[in-house]
This record gives structure tokens, sequence and C-alpha cells, in this order.
């Protein structure tokens, strides 16, 4: 049921004969030393997702240089949008990985899924041809727009400096976890005043978290030069 699920939300047929290799970790292969691991795969798929997020990109900002395309690509399909698409899909419950792997909860880790994702891309694009893979891939992309579009690290950044404020800095508090799902606390501080504070997978993630909660402050931006008290230390 696992199998099919997965088959049916990325778009192969229940009996493509990439589909079981895009759902085989390394650790399982290694374990049981049958059938291919998703690596190959996952080296195919990242192409074809590249390919898509790229000419999505260019026909959503036709204005934007190339540098701007690249980072904008690199927010689009980063490890944890992936990793979340590949959860919402239910791909963790249909990899197969070792019996060592499994204690370690390596199947809901976000490199992972994030590379069994990959892989599966590319199981679309080889056992159903490429608008199978690209359906897969517009899918991906048109959430990740959303988040590139209404970026929150760029909204607080535009508000903050149109108030006379300098560009926002984001500084590590602390992290935990296992390593293959770590958790980064950020705080967001302009002037040594904290805006925000965030949690996430990644210090991007906790980044984008800790610009949200200072935009959903709805506070007033306006910093005072350096030097110079500011309007919460005046009062």
């Amino acid at each position: 049921m696992d199998l099919e699920l997965v088959a049916q939300n990325f778009c192969i047929p229940p009996n493509g004969p990439h589909l079981e290799e895009a759902l085989t970790h390394p650790s399982f292969s290694n374990e049981t030393r049958r059938g291919r691991h998703y690596q190959r795969l996952e080296f195919l798929g990242d192409a074809v997702l590249q390919l898509c997020a790229s000419e999505a990109l260019w026909r959503t900002f036709p204005d934007a240089h190339e540098g701007e395309l690249t980072r904008r690509r690199a927010q689009l399909v980063n490890a944890e949008a992936l990793a979340e698409f590949g959860r919402k899909n239910g791909v963790p419950a249909a990899l197969k990985v070792g019996r060592g792997a499994e204690v370690t909860g390596i199947r809901s880790g976000t490199n992972v899924l994030s590379d069994a994702v990959e892989a599966l891309i590319a199981a679309a694009y080889l056992d159903a041809g490429f608008e199978a893979a690209r359906s897969v891939c517009e899918r991906i992309v048109s959430s990740g727009l959303s988040r590139v579009v209404a970026d929150p690290k760029t909204q607080l950044q535009e508000q903050v400096q149109a108030a006379g404020g300098p560009t926002p800095q984001y500084v590590l508090v602390e992290s935990w976890g296992a390593a293959h799902e770590p958790q980064f606390r950020v705080r967001v501080v302009v002037r040594e005043r904290v805006l925000g504070e965030g949690v996430g997978r990644s210090k991007r993630a906790a980044e984008r978290a800790a610009a949200e909660a200072a935009l959903a402050t709805g506070a007033d931006w306006r910093v005072a030069p350096e030097g110079q008290p500011g309007e919460e230390s005046a009062r």
C-alpha cells in the first residue's frame, strides 16, 4: 500500500522498474547485499528538478539577472523543501532502510528524504517520461515559489532598511538533536535589538522562522543610528 501510494503521488507506474530502487536506502542494500540503492537515481533526479525549477524561475522573474535566479533556485529546491514534500507524499513509510539504520530514525531524516525525492523524480522520468517527472517537479516548484516570492528574510530586510536600519543579522543561539536530524535556534538582530527567534531543521530554516516571528510582531522597525538611543531604549 505504501509503495502504491508513492507511485501514484510521483506519477510512476506501479510496476515501474525503478520504483523500488528509488526507495531503497544504501543501508538496506549494503545489509541485504542485493539490489541497487537510490544514489544513482538521485543524481539524475537532481538534474531533472534543477531544469524544471530553472524554467519556472526564468518565466516567473523575467527581469531577474543570473545571480538572482541562482539564489532563488537554491531557496526553491533545498533539502528542507524536498524532505517536506516527501513527508506529505508517503515517502518515509515506503523507504527500505537497514535494521541498524532504522533504530536511528534515519527514515525521517531531512537529507535522506530529500535524496529519495530526487530519486523518485528520476524514476518518474525513466519509467513514465519527462512530462510525468515534470508534473511532479511542478508541484514541488509551485509550493516553493510561494516561499521564494514571499521570502520572510527578504521581506524583513526590506522593511528594516526602508525604516533606516541596517541589514538584519542572524545569530545561532543553540543546536541539538541527532546528527541526521539536527535542530537549530536562531535570533534575528538589528543593532543588538532582538527582533525575533525561530527553530528549524537547518540554520536556513531557523533563520526563516526567526524572520517570520519578527514580521508577525508587527513591530515598528525604526532603528536609531549607531551610538544613539532608539525609541525602545528611550522609553
